[in-house]
C-alpha cells in the first residue's frame, strides 16, 4: 500500500521536488488509466514521464534485501 503524499498535495509543488517513489507510483497509476484520462490527466502524466527521464530513469542499486526496481507500495 502506498504511504505518501497524495496528488492534491503534490500538484501544489514543483514536480522536481517529488520523490522517486512518488513518481513511480503515480506513473504506474496513470499508465493503467491512460485510455480514460482527459487532457489534464494526459498532461500531468507527460510531466511525470519527462521528470523520470530527466532523472535518468527509476533505478536503484540492488542489495541483499531489495532488487533494482523501486517499490512504492
Amino acid at each position: 500500500m502506498y504511504v505518501g503524499r497524495d496528488m492534491t498535495e503534490l500538484t501544489m509543488m514543483s514536480i522536481d521536488q517529488w520523490s522517486d517513489k512518488e513518481l513511480a507510483y503515480f506513473h504506474h497509476g496513470l499508465q493503467q488509466m491512460t485510455p480514460y484520462l482527459n487532457s489534464e490527466g494526459v498532461s500531468i502524466h507527460r510531466e511525470i514521464i519527462r521528470e523520470i527521464e530527466a532523472r535518468g530513469g527509476l533505478h536503484q542499486e540492488a542489495t541483499w534485501t531489495q532488487g533494482t526496481k523501486p517499490h512504492y507500495d
